[in-house]
C-alpha cells in the first residue's frame, strides 16, 4: 500500500513537472505537448484507440507470446537434453538474436504480408530468446542432491522431470516470461509501424507523419499500460504457481 501511494505520488508530481517546465519554456506542441494535451487527445479519441486499434494490438500481442512460449519450451527442453541440441540449436538461438530486429522485420512482413501473421512472426522473434534462455538455465539449476533422492525411491526419469526438474526450473523460466510480456508489445508495434491498417502501432505512425504529438504520445500511454497489465499478469500467475519460491524468498 505505501508502494502504491508512492508511486502515485511520484507519477502525480513528474506530470506537474512535465507540465509546468513545457508551459513555462513555450515547447512547441509538436515536439513536447503537455500531459493534459495528451489526455485531452486520449479522451477525444478514446472510441477509436480502445475499440478499434487496441484490440488489434493485444490480439497480435497474446497470440505472439503463447507461440512464442510453445515454440521457447520446445527449444529449451531440447537443448537441456540433446547434447546435438545445444551444440546446434543453442548457438542458432543466440545468433537470431545479434541482428537487429529492425532489419529482420521487413522480411518478415515480405514473407508473411500485411496480415496478422507478419506481427505475431516479429513478436515471436523478439520474445522467445528470454523464455528459452530462462527455460535452459531453470533446467540446468536443477538440486542434484534431489534428483538422487528421487532415484533412491524407484522414481523413474518422467517422475524425476515433472516432480523436480520442471518445479525447480519455474522461477527462471517465469523471470524469462516476464521480460518476454513487455517485449512482445515493442515486437508488436514494430511489426505495425512496418505495415498494417489497424492497431497502435499503425496509429501511432499516422499519428508522428501528421505532427500530431498529443495523439502520438497518447497512444505509447496505451502500449506502456499494456505492457504493464502483461507484465504483473505474469507475475500473478507465478506466485499462484510457485507460492514455495515466494514464502522462501521471506
Amino acid at each position: 500500500m505505501k508502494n502504491s501511494r508512492l508511486l502515485l505520488i511520484i507519477t502525480v508530481a513528474f506530470g506537474l513537472a512535465w507540465e509546468g517546465i513545457v508551459r513555462l519554456l513555450n515547447v512547441p506542441v509538436f515536439i513536447l505537448p503537455p500531459p493534459s494535451r495528451i489526455f485531452a487527445a486520449l479522451g477525444k479519441h478514446w472510441e477509436l484507440l480502445l475499440f478499434t486499434h487496441l484490440p488489434v494490438t493485444l490480439w497480435e500481442v497474446i497470440l505472439g507470446l503463447f507461440l512464442s512460449i510453445v515454440i521457447a519450451v520446445g527449444a529449451a527442453m531440447l537443448i537441456h537434453f540433446s547434447e546435438i541440441g545445444e551444440r546446434v540449436l543453442y548457438p542458432i538461438v543466440i545468433a537470431s538474436q545479434t541482428i537487429p530486429i529492425v532489419a529482420l522485420s521487413p522480411i518478415l512482413i515480405m514473407w508473411f504480408g500485411y496480415s496478422i501473421w507478419g506481427k505475431v512472426a516479429v513478436t515471436i522473434l523478439i520474445t522467445f530468446f528470454p523464455i528459452v534462455v530462462g527455460g535452459v538455465d531453470g533446467l540446468r539449476a536443477t538440486n542434484q542432491e534431489w534428483v538422487n533422492l528421487m532415484k533412491t525411491m524407484g522414481a523413474n526419469s518422467r517422475q524425476i522431470f515433472f516432480k523436480v526438474q520442471i518445479p525447480q526450473a519455474l522461477p527462471a523460466f517465469f523471470s524469462g516470461l516476464k521480460v518476454a510480456a513487455t517485449a512482445s508489445v515493442i515486437g508488436a508495434t514494430i511489426g505495425e509501424w512496418l505495415g498494417a491498417s489497424a492497431g497502435l502501432g499503425f496509429f501511432s505512425r499516422r499519428a508522428s507523419h501528421n505532427l500530431q504529438a498529443d495523439l502520438l504520445f497518447a497512444t505509447v500511454f496505451l502500449l506502456s499500460i499494456a505492457g504493464f497489465v502483461l507484465f504483473y499478469t505474469i507475475q500473478w500467475i507465478e506466485k499462484k504457481s510457485i507460492p514455495w519460491f515466494y514464502e522462501e524468498k521471506k
